[in-house]
């Protein structure tokens, strides 16, 4: 499947007393690279929801392999897991300056019809463009 690499500079009100990221911001690097991994296919979010679709998180899993420091240049290697049916995952590496591996992670999101608030199967123009 396709990937996309995605870099951030680690910022100072993303990290701890030590320097370290904090472990809630995770999250938001996975984001951040599923976004860009959906842009550079054609996909977009605000499309999506203009269609009537959104894509809550369903699950998220995080393995922290070595701390992340203020001013890390980081890059986030997206993944799809398979697929897409009513559910989209997605695997991720996140790697510093160095090359070493900071964290790995999966998420999995769900098609949702907006009006319905119901799991909808993926919509065939975002399967088109995968």
């Amino acid at each position: 499947m396709f990937e996309n690499k995605t870099t951030t500079r680690v910022r100072y009100n993303e990290t701890d007393q030590m320097s370290y990221v904090h472990h809630g911001n995770y999250a938001s690097f996975f984001e951040m690279g599923r976004l860009e991994w959906l842009r550079e296919r054609g996909i977009s979010y605000k499309e999506m929801e203009a269609n009537g679709v959104m894509l809550p998180v369903y699950s998220l899993a995080t393995r922290f392999v070595s701390p992340a420091k203020y001013d890390d240049v980081l890059t986030i290697t997206t993944r799809l897991k398979e697929t897409p049916t009513v559910r989209i995952s997605f695997e991720y590496e996140i790697h510093n300056q160095e090359d070493k591996l900071i964290a790995t992670g999966e998420t999995t999101l769900v098609f949702v019809n907006m009006t319905s608030g119901r799991p909808i199967k993926a919509p065939q123009y975002i399967l088109d463009l995968l």
